[in-house]
């Protein structure tokens, strides 16, 4: 646009020169000249028609004719200046010059014709371009802007007629009306369109279009408008910034990371969120710990997902403890945030034990030794830490060795004896007078070389990149007996050692060398060879139990395989160094408030040059004894952020310095401090809304700022400014108590903007943002003015309160009432409350979604309608948070009624504001208030009905917000004044009243409970009107600490019948309890007193502690027991039945245990059982009735366990048919058997026989037919329960049961008709020679059986002497005339078809004079 103007400028000027050189020749023509035809004279028309003519001329004429004009006046203007010489002549020169040329114009008819006709042909052709549509000459430019800065769009546009303009956002057309005031400006001048956007808003960012439309067509332009947050780089679409928009927004850190705390040898996990999953840029997150990177491991991994990246560890140690940084890759650098882990001690195998060291590594590493290291532990346990022990490892082993036999005292040790080319890895444990401490991390894999093999190799490189490699030893020359070394010196001092280094020969030859190391006393010549056993390979060798305070000095001797050299020189002389002590600890610990849960704690460094390894930090909560760690891992600053701890509560701290020689004492303790979070200046005050408008005022409301600062917010500074001025102006010098204030003195019909600070005992905090702008115009319309100050108190589960400010602004008429919106955070839908609008300011919202997030506004109503909504509320998540408090009713010692509330967060300037139903501070005639540190009571004065209804409290100057409430009703008021009339007209409380006891000896105790007494309590025992004193029959105890009144009376009769009361009295507080002991109540302790002291005599003898009871074991037998005690040698146990001493009773003297079994119970054991037992001391019984209800009880409990034992039915085929029957342990005349055929009851007959055994229950069928299948179920009723038995008798089972039925039978026909011998046949038959034998036996059979007689196995024949004789039955063999040769085995074999059998004997004959062989066996 600049250079476009700057044209048509100059444009303007050529104009204006052209017009004044035509005036000027005209002017000079006509004073001077006339042509030979007439005198011309020009008008202004023709004046203007020349200028016209010049303009639209053809540019030769137009240059011609310049020229020409130009030339003349020069010349003129050259007369005038010389005027010398020949004058006339050249005076007579220029007239014909101005002759000649005014000769060329003289025909000025001609030319005003052709000018005119020219110009009109101009004029023509003008106007037939001017009609035209609209056409973009210069388009839309997209434009980037930073927020709150200005855009402004610019085209320029060819149209004629004059079109009409129309801009769009985003497609929607742009109404400056409908938006901010002063937002907008749109312009149109001379072709060029203007939109200009002020105080640009990250909304802003959008298409811009811009329509021109006229009767002979239409236009268009476009162009983007990106607006961004400041990043500190350039804007535009080629940024960075640009480049990232057009990708996707940048994630950022959800949460901040917290402190972790963890333990030795456990996992720790630290996880950082996101707030939208990384863009594939922003995936390379590095992990850091104290500024060094950490690299993915097998002990430690990283993981990184689209909204978390993590960081494991598998396996804590104190080497991990520190500061942990997470970053975050981003286009213009990176997001980074960190926390510190903790890790704390391991639990130690010893109660008592240190904990472990720390930081083990490997120094000045040879072939054969090197110096080890660490870091002494925090915690020393019980006692001071007096050593530490060395382990070793080789690499690849799990075999741990030690490396010291005695503990070493400092932090610093050589490690000698090792093997070169092996890899070892160390760790220290430390020791106490309790135990050993766990095993500190091992330290990183060492290999034992040579520490200048790197120096002895050259390498020479050659033929492009190629190298050889030259070892000095090659280039050594043979020496034979190597040279000594060289410069012999102590490159280590301590208390406890000496470590000596020395260079090596030079030459040394190519042979490995050793060394020998030889000591003397300073100023003796007498050498003592140190390690003569074992000689050293490397330039180093530590020498331990110097003597100390004596100088030596030391030489060394080289040796290799042809020999030893001759000694070094020797040393300076060398003393073993002082002992090392700790270092001081610091001199000043301070701390100073951080946030709710640290504490900032800062010391002083060590002076005089003292570099300390590190400081460990203690802490100690106030009022207890016991220190705790804060770090592990020594930290080398001197300022320590400490957190963990508990928000209100008081702690000290101190500082411990670590060195070489351990940990060093305490410092002193820092003063106590109070955790809370540090004063800080405010933020800024936001959201700032218009409550009302005057014609030169306006009243401005706004926000309390979010933080305050730990402290109380003092005031505010506001700053105004007109949108059409450059400066800002303040509108107070002195702060603003409160959070809306009028502004006077404006220019009505101008737009303002606001900004304010808040100011705090800190200081002044930062400037708010501007707000929007409003213009200065007199509020007339009738609705009200929109309420402000919305806010959520008592945010529990579903529920909260809700306040607000009425609107200043009041409208037509007066308030009705509010209307309530809500709607959830990220949300536009807006949701009316509440139907019916509310009166107060203030309203109970309930049945919210737990754990959802809230937007709140308010309307205000008059009759004239409803005003424009508040300022929305700030976003509440609807949950009850963690440690929120509610108010507390109590009665307190002095009979008070009170209502109490503990905050657990609050700062030195808070206070408690109490109001009652939410309409003020409660009334002060009736109520007081007391704050004590977090807690605050309000105490009812005097309490009543007026008291009722609903008190809150509120926290002041507090970020987040705290607040209670509780409606205190009618009941609770009853409750909470009949425990302050108690209080305050106190009576000594009972605990128990009284009892009544009977003690073992049949003495009777009367005792009562009251609450703890004084000692100068008294009491007074009244008996029926008269008090009683203690006597030895009568003993009255009264003790005071426990408030315990007890009456014995020894010998309890009708002279202890009536009332007791106690009157007791303790200062103020009285009381008096009665007993009455008449009547039933009276009767029955005398009863139970007597009955105690029989009872009591009876325990002095032999006597029963178990009586006699019965028992049905599982084998269903009667077991009667007892137990007797107190029992003597020479006691008698003795059963009796019915009187009659019972001989099966059993019993065992030493346990007293009595037993009686009953195997089978019968009738006949009906009967009273009794067990005595007696000695010269007494006697004693019990009894057992047996008779009717006992014996009737034991029977059940026999059909009971009978029954509970019937085994499942069994079918049993029989000769006779088939059987079917269940075992039973026991079978009564109690238990009712009923069997059942397919449902169907069976009776006994003559084909089905029931009944029972002892130990059976059966059912018979006798030759069963078809119709005797099916299901068969035994009912066993044992008094109380019915059991039931089933067996499916059918199919194949019956049939299988039918065939061995068949089976049977047909055996016992064939076993009753096959052949027997019967009867009559002895074993041994003995006779005398020469005697007749007759053997007689009968046989049985059907059809009769045949008949042989056998003799030894051999057929007899009957004759001679043998006969048989067949009789029936009867069967005789007769043997006449015995004799020896008759002797032997006689049998009788019977036979039929159904069988046979044989019947034996023997026979034996004897001579004359001889006895029989069975004689002499007997």
């Amino acid at each position: 646009m600049e250079t476009r103007t700057l044209f048509r400028s100059s444009e303007e000027e050529q104009k204006e020169e052209r017009q004044r050189n035509l005036q000027m020749t005209s002017a000079t023509r006509k004073a001077k000249f006339r042509s030979s035809e007439e005198e011309e004279s020009f008008t202004a028309s023709e004046f203007s028609i020349a200028a016209a003519l010049a303009l639209t001329s053809e540019l030769s004429w137009e240059s011609k004719l310049r020229r020409e004009a130009t030339t003349v006046e020069l010349e003129e203007r050259g007369q005038k200046r010389v005027r010398f010489g020949n004058e006339m002549e050249r005076l007579e020169e220029a007239v014909i010059r101005n002759c000649r040329l005014l000769r060329v114009k003289a025909n000025r008819k001609t030319l005003r014709k052709e000018a005119l006709q020219k110009a009109r042909r101009q004029k023509e052709y003008i106007e037939l371009l001017s009609s035209r549509p609209p056409m973009i000459w210069i388009p839309l430019r997209a434009h980037a802007v930073w927020t709150r800065m200005g855009v402004k769009l610019t085209c320029t546009i060819l149209a004629s007629p004059p079109p009409q303009v129309t801009w769009y956002k985003n497609g929607v057309r742009i109404d400056p009306r409908l938006a901010a005031a002063g937002k907008y400006r749109m312009r149109n001048e001379f072709g060029m369109l203007t939109l200009d956007i002020n105080r640009c808003s990250l909304e802003d960012s959008a298409e811009y279009s811009v329509e021109v439309k006229n009767l002979y067509g239409e236009a268009y332009s476009f162009a983007t408008v990106l607006v961004q947050k400041y990043y500190e780089k350039e804007s535009g679409f080629d940024s960075e910034i640009y480049k990232r928009l057009l990708i996707s927004q940048e994630a950022d850190f959800a949460f901040s990371l917290k402190p972790l705390f963890s333990r030795e040898k456990e996992p720790f996990t630290l996880s950082s969120f996101f707030s939208s999953d990384l863009l594939p840029h922003q995936r390379d997150v590095t992990w850091l710990r104290d500024g060094e990177f950490l690299k993915d491991s097998d002990r430690q991994q990283m993981t990184c997902l689209d909204r978390e990246a993590s960081l494991t560890v598998s396996c804590a140690h104190k080497e991990d403890e520190g500061f942990y940084t997470v970053r975050v890759p981003t286009l213009d650098g990176y997001h980074e945030q960190s926390a510190y882990v903790f890790v704390r001690d391991a639990a130690a195998a010893t109660a008592g034990a240190p904990g472990s060291p720390l930081n083990v590594k490997c120094h000045d590493v040879n072939k054969d030794c090197l110096l080890l290291s660490w870091v002494a532990p925090s915690d020393s346990g019980a006692s001071p830490v007096c050593g530490y022990l060395i382990e070793r490892r080789e690499a690849g082993t799990d075999e741990w060795e030690p490396c010291n036999e005695m503990p070493v005292k400092t932090c610093r040790c050589p490690v000698l004896c090792l093997m070169e080319g092996k890899t070892y890895q160390f760790r220290v444990k430390a020791v106490n007078h309790s135990g050993i401490s766990n095993p500190s991390k091992a330290s990183d894999p060492v290999t034992m070389k040579d520490p200048n093999e790197e120096k002895r190799v050259m390498t020479i490189p050659y033929d492009d990149g190629k190298k050889i490699t030259v070892s000095k030893d090659e280039l050594e020359g043979t020496i034979k007996i190597p040279l000594p070394p060289t410069n012999v010196h102590a490159s280590e001092i301590k208390e406890d050692y000496v470590v000596l280094a020395w260079d090596e020969p030079d030459p040394r030859g190519k042979e490995p060398l050793s060394y020998y190391v030889e000591k003397s006393l300073a100023g003796s010549n007498s050498w003592q060879n140190v390690n003569l056993e074992t000689a050293v390979n490397s330039p180093r060798f530590a020498l331990f139990d110097l003597v100390k305070g004596k100088p030596y000095c030391f030489r060394v001797r080289c040796a290799n395989k042809y020999g030893v050299s001759e000694p070094s020189l020797p040393s300076e002389p060398i003393a073993a160094g002082t002992k090392l002590a700790p270092l001081p600890p610091p001199s000043q610990v301070l701390a100073f408030r951080d946030t709710k849960t640290s504490v900032v704690v800062h010391w002083d460094k060590l002076k005089d040059s003292q570099e300390p390894l590190g400081y460990y930090i203690y802490c100690r909560e106030v009022g207890t004894d016991e220190w705790q760690t804060v770090n592990n891992k020594p930290v080398t600053c001197n300022k320590f952020t400490v957190p963990g701890l508990q928000p209100g509560k008081e702690y000290v701290f101190c500082v411990k310095t670590i060195n070489e020689a351990g940990v060093s004492d305490s410092s002193p303790e820092s003063n106590p401090i109070l955790v809370r979070p540090a004063v800080a200046c405010p933020s800024a005050p936001r959201d700032f809304a218009l409550l009302s408008c005057g014609k030169s005022d306006m009243t401005i409301g706004w926000k309390a700022p979010k933080r305050k600062g730990g402290c109380k917010i003092l005031g505010y500074f506001l700053d105004q400014h007109n949108a059409a001025e450059l400066d800002w102006h303040e509108v107070n010098v002195r702060p603003i108590a409160q959070r809306v204030h009028k502004v006077a003195n404006l220019q009505e019909g101008q737009f303002y903007e606001f900004r304010a600070c808040a100011m705090n005992m800190v200081g002044v905090g930062k400037v708010s943002d501007p707000s929007d702008l409003f213009k200065c115009e007199e509020w007339t319309m009738p609705q009200p003015g929109p309420p402000y100050d919305v806010r959520c108190t008592e945010v529990r589960d579903a529920t909260l309160m809700l306040h607000w400010e009425a609107p200043l602004y009041t409208g037509a008429g007066p308030l009705t009432g509010y209307y309530i919106d809500v709607c959830e955070e990220g949300s536009e839908a807006w949701k009316q409350l509440n139907e019916q609008p509310t009166a107060s300011t203030h309203m109970r919202v309930s049945d919210l979604e737990t754990g959802k997030c809230y937007i709140f506004q308010v309307r205000a109503f008059n009759k004239a309608g409803i005003g424009p909504p508040s300022i929305p509320s700030d976003p509440v998540v609807v949950e009850t948070k963690a440690g929120t408090n509610e108010i507390e009713l109590g009665v307190d010692k002095e009979g008070f009624i009170y209502m109490a509330f503990e905050t657990p967060d609050m700062c030195d300037s808070s206070e408690f504001t109490w109001s009652k139903d939410y309409e003020g501070p409660p009334d002060p005639d009736r109520v007081k208030t007391e704050d004590k540190g977090n807690k605050s009571k309000l105490m009812l004065k005097n309490a009543s009905e007026k008291d009722l209804g609903t008190y809150s409290v509120e926290v002041t100057d507090v970020d987040d917000e705290i607040s209670a409430s509780h409606t205190l009703t009618q009941e609770e008021l009853d409750n909470l004044r009949k425990i302050s009339h108690e209080i305050r007209n106190p009576l000594i409380e009972l605990i128990s009243g009284w009892n009544v006891d009977v003690l073992d000896k049949g003495e009777v105790r009367l005792w009562l409970e009251v609450e703890q007494l004084s000692p100068e309590a008294e009491l007074h025992l009244i008996f029926n009107g008269k008090e009683l004193s203690s006597t030895p029959t009568h003993k009255i105890n009264f003790d005071r600490a426990k408030g315990l009144i007890e009456l014995i009376i020894l010998d309890f009769c009708d002279d202890d019948k009536g009332t007791y009361t106690a009157q007791v009295q303790d200062g103020k507080a009285k009381n008096q309890f009665t007993l009455s002991l008449i009547d039933d109540i009276f009767n029955k302790v005398e009863a139970e007193a007597a009955a105690k002291r029989r009872e009591w005599r009876r325990m002095q003898g032999p006597h029963f502690i178990e009586n006699l009871q019965w028992k049905v074991t599982e084998e269903c037998e009667v077991l009667l027991t007892c137990k007797a005690t107190n029992m003597k040698k020479d006691t008698n146990f003795k059963w009796f039945l019915d009187k009659k001493e019972h001989l099966d009773g059993l019993s065992d003297p030493q346990t007293g245990a009595g037993t009686l079994r009953i195997k089978k119970l019968t009738k006949e054991d009906k009967g009273i059982y009794k067990a005595v037992v007696s000695d010269d001391r007494g006697e004693d019984t019990t009894e057992l009735d047996l008779t009717k209800e006992g014996f009737e009880d034991i029977l059940k409990e026999l059909c009971r366990i009978s029954a509970l034992s019937a085994k499942p039915l069994k079918v049993q085929p029989t000769e006779e048919g088939i059987r079917i029957h269940s075992e039973v342990k026991y079978y009564t005349d109690c238990m009712k058997t009923t069997w059942y055929h397919k449902e169907k009851r069976l009776e006994s007959g003559e084909r089905l026989k029931s009944g029972t055994t002892v130990d059976q229950i059966w059912l018979h069928i006798l030759n069963p037919t078809d119709s005797d299948k099916g299901k068969y179920t035994l009912e066993i009723f044992d008094g109380k329960d019915l059991h039931k038995l089933s067996t499916d008798l059918s199919g194949k089972a019956f049939e299988e049961a039918v065939a061995e039925h068949l089976r049977l039978k047909e055996a016992m026909v064939a076993e009753k008709n096959r052949a027997r011998v019967v009867q009559g046949l002895p074993d041994v038959a003995t006779i005398m020679e020469d005697k007749t034998l007759c053997l007689t036996c009968c046989i049985s059979g059907d059809p009769y059986p045949e008949i042989t007689w056998f003799k030894n196995e051999k057929v007899v024949i009957f004759k001679d002497r043998y006969k048989m004789e067949v009789k029936g039955i009867v069967v005789t063999i007769t043997i006449e005339r015995v004799c020896s040769d008759d002797t032997g085995k006689y049998s009788i074999f019977v036979k039929n078809k159904y069988g046979c059998e044989t019947g034996q004997v023997t026979i034996s004959v004897y001579k004359h004079g001889e006895e029989p062989v069975e004689l002499w066996e007997k």
